[in-house]
Formats: structure tokens, sequence, C-alpha cells
């Protein structure tokens, strides 16, 4: 398994990233655009995710299965949170039919398929 070793370059480009987006949904009609945030955030992750899937297939060690099982133990953590902590917020905030919608969006997130629901 390869992982590429660290770039600040990269770095300083996800927390710009990141800055646009949190600049934009706090002040949206001051920072228009702020959604070129989250493009520039999916280039770098196409860019980080290509390199480690490239080398490993030069290697000839690249399997699926390994690939998802590698992004599952990195963001399944903090999705798992973010999606209990979504659903008891749901619980006390949301009507039956906006809960019942939350538990349709949380089991899409568990399964990694939230992109075909929507």
């Amino acid at each position: 398994m390869h992982s590429p070793k660290y770039r600040a370059d990269i770095d300083g480009l996800r927390g710009v990233a990141v800055l646009l987006v949190v600049l934009y949904h706090a002040w949206p009609n001051e920072v228009p655009g702020g959604f070129v945030g989250v493009d520039i955030f999916f280039v770098i992750s196409g860019f980080l995710i290509s390199s480690v899937v490239f080398t490993s297939m030069e290697a000839g060690t690249f399997t699926l299965k390994e690939f998802w099982a590698r992004r599952i133990r990195r963001l399944g953590p903090a999705l798992l949170v973010v999606l209990a902590a979504s659903l008891m917020a749901g619980w006390f905030l949301l009507l039956p039919t906006e809960l019942e919608q939350l538990g349709r969006h949380v089991a899409a997130g568990v399964l990694f398929v939230s992109n075909l629901l929507l």
C-alpha cells in the first residue's frame, strides 16, 4: 500500500478550499462563489487518490476490496459520528416525516450511496 509523502503545498490548498466554503456559508452575499472551494477540494482529493491507485496498480498490488477498505477505515469513524449526531438532533428537532427522510439519508450515508439517493 502506497501513501504519498506529506506535501505542505497541498495542505495549504486544502486550507484555502475550506476557508472559501466557510466564508461563503458565513457571508454568502459578500463572498459569492464559495462552491469553488468544494471544487478545489475535490480536485485535490482526486489527485491524491489517483496517485495512490496508480502507484499500487504499477506495483501490481491494487485491489478494489483494499481500496474500499482503506476509504472506509479512513472516513468511517467521522462519518458515523456525524450521522449519529444528525439522528439525535433530528429526533428532537424534526417532524416525523422529516425524521423519516433523515433516516433514509443516514442509511444512504452508511452505505456510501448518498449521491444515488439524491
